[in-house]
């Protein structure tokens, strides 16, 4: 009679969602220190009058702060300075990066050199881009009034009158973000079928034609989509117009960010800057939802 082997003991092994806890939760933990206890810390200080450099408590006011904000003309007046920026820069970004885009998707030969070399720009730190085009567009020695001058125009201040400067800075944004937009656009191209242009080609459809009724229809969710994100980014400007402008001439070209920075730093209202920053993230929020919603709509449409 053949001796019955001892019962194996039971090991404790973790399942599958034990183990995907276990290997999420390191990311977890940095999101949450990282973004979430920020985020509610500014709410709670945006409710108080608290000051970095003051050694005195905070206190509690309620919604003081944001009724300060909401009723003050200066902030009225960076908002709409923010507004001309975002759309200025945004819809030119976007008119250039899908031309250059709809121009390589063209190509049979050398367009992927040509995307390597349109992308450089998005490569580089804001930072570099602004002193290099603060360089560039210096009003004595700039590369820019060189060639003005080169060709029998006066030179112009391009970062110190107020006429020029938001066009500066627009024209630098767009300068660095248009590949970012020609990127998306140039995948959407690559991505519609072959079969409907030769279809239409059989048809002896114009060239317009295709563009209109195939190509810009089918891009179109995927553009969106890239505005969404630039619009993003471009309201929330802030080295740029430090390295730039510093919001001059004046407050020409001071937005919002670059407010909150002197409401934080320089005037070392914390609590008040932490109002601002939760009344943009809201705002951001709000508008990225009615976004999204006609998306959808389009996208069942």
């Amino acid at each position: 009679m053949t001796p019955t082997p001892p019962p194996r003991r039971r090991t404790s092994r973790l399942g599958d969602r034990g183990l995907a806890a276990l290997f999420i939760s390191p990311a977890m933990l940095l999101l949450l220190a990282m973004s979430v206890f920020p985020l509610l810390w500014a709410l709670t200080l945006s409710f108080t009058n608290y000051s970095a450099t003051s050694s005195a408590p905070a206190e509690f006011v309620g919604f003081a702060n944001y009724a300060e904000i909401l009723t003050s003309p200066a902030v009225r007046q960076r908002a709409l300075t923010t507004l001309v920026y975002v759309v200025g820069a945004v819809t030119l970004q976007t008119v250039l990066g899908f031309g250059i885009a709809y121009l390589i998707s063209r190509r049979e030969r050398g367009r992927g050199l040509l995307t390597t070399v349109f992308l450089v720009p998005m490569m580089l730190s804001p930072v570099v881009v602004g002193l290099f085009w603060r360089f560039m567009l210096d009003a004595q020695f700039g590369v820019v009034n060189s060639l003005l001058t080169s060709v029998g125009l006066q030179p112009v201040e391009w970062l110190t009158r107020q006429e020029t400067a938001m066009i500066s800075l627009i024209v630098v944004d767009t300068w660095q973000w248009t590949p970012f937009i020609m990127l998306i656009a140039l995948a959407g191209l690559t991505a519609v079928p072959r079969y409907l242009y030769e279809a239409a080609s059989i048809d002896r459809a114009s060239e317009w034609f295709r563009f209109r009724n195939i190509t810009l229809p089918l891009v179109w969710p995927l553009l969106l989509i890239a505005v969404m994100f630039r619009a993003i980014e471009a309201f929330r400007l802030f080295d740029l117009v430090y390295i730039l402008t510093n919001g001059g001439p004046g407050v020409s070209t001071e937005t919002l960010s670059f407010h909150v920075y002197k409401v934080a730093f320089l005037g070392f209202n914390t609590g008040t800057a932490s109002a601002y920053g939760i009344l943009m993230v809201v705002v951001v929020i709000v508008l990225a939802q009615i976004y999204l919603r006609y998306l959808n709509k389009l996208k069942e449409d």
